[in-house]
């Protein structure tokens, strides 16, 4: 069981305690914070409060956590598009709103549910009971290329050619505005961002280096083809990196602030198209090229006809 403790400092002084705690521990949300003031779990110099108690100065703040209860994954014959696939590795073409791993609210459905069907017990178990294969993520509305891994060695061989940025990772996608230059670089970095725990953003002071390389495949009267190639992987790299660029990718409901969102699109248009990496067994280079997705090439051939 975790056991937090900390004295509130001076610059937190009449902060409600529930967003101070949130605030001090941004991987705890803030309605889960409150529910464990709510059962007496989180005590001010040795007294329960409630979630409007504004902290003092010097205030103690104890709690612990509860003991997390994994719920049982379950296989699911969920077909998969496989572009790859040996007795260490298996690359799978992940179609648009499939979550990659169980989590709050997503326990079936997912990708490794279906890994877990296709796979048996033929998977990584270093990322635990609730992520087993996984050893990189994308998003729910990204499509395309994403390697999983059979066993443990395997997996670490990947996830060490990932921290050293030698896999191939080139993604396709449409972003909003007219792009003046055929490619460019942009070195911004990357953390949470300040207010809105939910959301990633150019984080110069806290971000971690995020490198996005990108050129133009077509430009269109009012959007831009592009293809976008990862020099680092941070969450939401390439929606963060184009917004802050002012040319957000079509459909993003998180990054594409006040764009009107067309062609009854959900979520982002972005597809990773191309991944490559050194075989965990041979070290000989394997490279997979996950086809666009229809709804992508449907929106191809609606602004060609524009």
């Amino acid at each position: 069981m975790d056991e937090f403790v900390f004295q509130i400092t001076e610059d937190l002084e009449d902060e409600r305690i529930d967003r101070c705690v949130s605030m001090l521990i941004d991987s705890l949300s803030r309605s889960f914070i409150q529910k464990m003031i709510k059962e007496g779990r989180v005590s001010v110099n040795g007294k329960t409060v409630k979630s409007s108690y504004r902290v003092c100065a010097e205030d103690e703040v104890r709690f612990a956590l509860p003991e997390a209860v994994e719920p049982d994954i379950l296989p699911e014959n969920i077909p998969l598009d496989i572009l790859y696939e040996d007795a260490d590795v298996i690359v799978v073409n992940k179609p648009k709103g499939m979550v990659v791993h169980p989590a709050a609210g997503h326990y079936t459905g997912t990708l490794v549910n279906a890994l877990l069907y296709h796979c048996g017990k033929e998977l990584s178990g270093i990322n635990g009971v609730m992520r087993p294969g996984i050893v990189h993520r994308i998003d729910r509305n990204t499509t395309g290329s994403m390697i999983a891994c059979k066993n443990d060695r395997a997996h670490n061989c990947i996830a060490a050619q990932l921290k050293e940025h030698s896999v191939t990772r080139r993604y396709h996608a449409i972003c909003y505005g007219v792009l003046e230059t055929d490619d460019g670089v942009i070195d911004k970095p990357i953390g949470r961002h300040p207010t809105d725990r939910k959301k990633m953003a150019v984080n110069e002071k806290n971000g971690k280096r995020a490198v996005t390389h990108y050129r133009v495949l077509k430009r269109y009267a009012k959007y831009t083809y592009i293809e976008c190639e990862l020099e680092t992987g941070r969450t939401h790299q390439i929606r963060v990196h184009m917004a802050s660029i002012g040319h957000p990718l079509l459909g993003d409901d998180v990054y594409a602030v006040g764009k009107k969102a067309l062609y009854h699109l959900e979520g982002q248009c972005l597809h990773a198209k191309i991944l490559g990496f050194r075989h965990p067994a041979d070290g000989r280079y394997v490279e997979t090229d996950a086809p666009l997705p229809e709804y992508f090439e449907h929106l191809l051939a609606i602004l060609d006809r524009a």
